[in-house]
């Protein structure tokens, strides 16, 4: 992948309802998308949720509220041999794998058992500190989303990150963490180790609640990468972050919205992730370098477009010119009319017929 290019992460996610054969297909249909990644979520149900844990409200619209959330997990969750599976099966597509870990044992399982260099860590860890500290420590890069976090949770967050970064050790007390982040090599190692993705936690989320200025603010808050995990409909908001200048966009998408489960309905379908694909790629060329230059067919319009110096009537030699004998018109061949008082009291060496260009 070109680096100056925004990294296009399908989100997959559960969208498999638990069927590997749905899996594969997401895969498929993402690479011929044309992302550069499709992410899965890998977590074990009794480590994620108590018995006690209700649905969020989107996903009892989604899924009813006869069962609770770790019956509704249970359903979605894949083995290791499934996930395993996955991974080859992205490879055998020409695509990149991802999965966020919701567990510290899921963790291990992505690094270790599958060697991923590469953790996307979901809003929900955004407080979670030892999963956070596992993340950094594994050595893997850190793609961290920001969803409904302060600037002052994510500044906290970022503290256990570098204090992972810099330290072996458990920490003794929260205030660690504020320490390690004012270390200046911890905040320079965090640059090559870190992401942020801002986000709005709502599946879908409203395009008023979107925020998308908040890009901005987080890369000028911290200097680290910032993308943009989009929970709306549609695609213009994830257009509008990559003009704005994320550098990952990350996109829901199913098979088809209306299948049961808790994510379809805020899901782009396949074709509708080929189209953000393409636009985006489209707006990364529309943007260029940001030097303000002619480009190759401009310079060849100007002759056209632009107006030149003419004589506005017959004009002897000797004649010296005054305003009335110059006209502005096109082309844009001769003298530039920056040049006109210039021209106003000299003397014409050779006769000129009305349009001529002024020598």
């Amino acid at each position: 992948m070109n680096r100056n290019q925004t990294l296009i992460i399908a989100e997959a996610g559960v969208n498999h309802n638990g069927d590997l054969g749905m899996a594969f297909e997401l895969v498929e249909q993402a690479a011929r998308a044309g992302a550069d990644l499709v992410k899965f979520q890998t977590f074990d149900p009794e480590a994620l949720a108590s018995a006690k844990a209700p649905k969020a409200a989107y996903q009892t619209r989604q899924t009813g509220g006869g069962e609770s959330q770790l019956d509704m997990l249970r359903k979605l969750a894949l083995s290791h041999d499934d996930t395993r599976a996955l991974m080859a099966h992205c490879e055998t597509q020409g695509i990149g794998f991802l999965s966020s870990p919701f567990d510290l044992g899921s963790l291990q399982f992505l690094t270790e058992g599958l060697g991923l260099q590469t953790l996307k860590l979901g809003s929900g860890e955004m407080t979670n500190a030892p999963i956070l500290l596992a993340a950094v420590r594994s050595g893997a890069h850190v793609i961290l989303s920001t969803g409904m976090a302060s600037l002052a949770e994510v500044e906290e967050a970022l503290g256990v990150l570098a204090f992972g970064l810099m330290s072996d050790a458990a920490p003794a007390t929260r205030a660690d963490f504020s320490r390690a982040l004012c270390d200046p090599d911890a905040r320079q190692r965090l640059v090559g180790r870190v992401t942020l993705m801002h986000c709005t936690t709502e599946y879908p989320a409203a395009v008023e609640d979107t925020n998308l200025r908040a890009v901005d603010t987080l890369s000028a808050a911290f200097g680290l990468p910032v993308g943009y995990s989009d929970h709306t409909e549609g695609p213009a908001i994830s257009l509008a972050a990559v003009a704005r200048g994320a550098k990952m966009i990350e996109k829901h998408f199913t098979l088809d919205r209306t299948l049961p489960g808790p994510d379809h309905a805020a899901s782009v379908e396949p074709d509708e992730l080929t189209s953000l694909v393409r636009d985006i790629r489209r707006i990364e060329s529309a943007l260029g370098d940001g030097v303000k230059q002619p480009s190759g067919p401009e310079i060849r319009n100007r002759a056209v477009a632009r107006k030149a110096l003419h004589a506005a009537r017959d004009l002897p030699a000797g004649h010296m010119l005054t305003d009335r004998d110059i006209a502005v018109k096109r082309p844009g061949t001769g003298p530039s009319p920056m040049t006109l008082w210039d021209r106003i009291g000299t003397t014409l060496d050779r006769d000129l017929s009305e349009g001529d260009l002024l020598p």
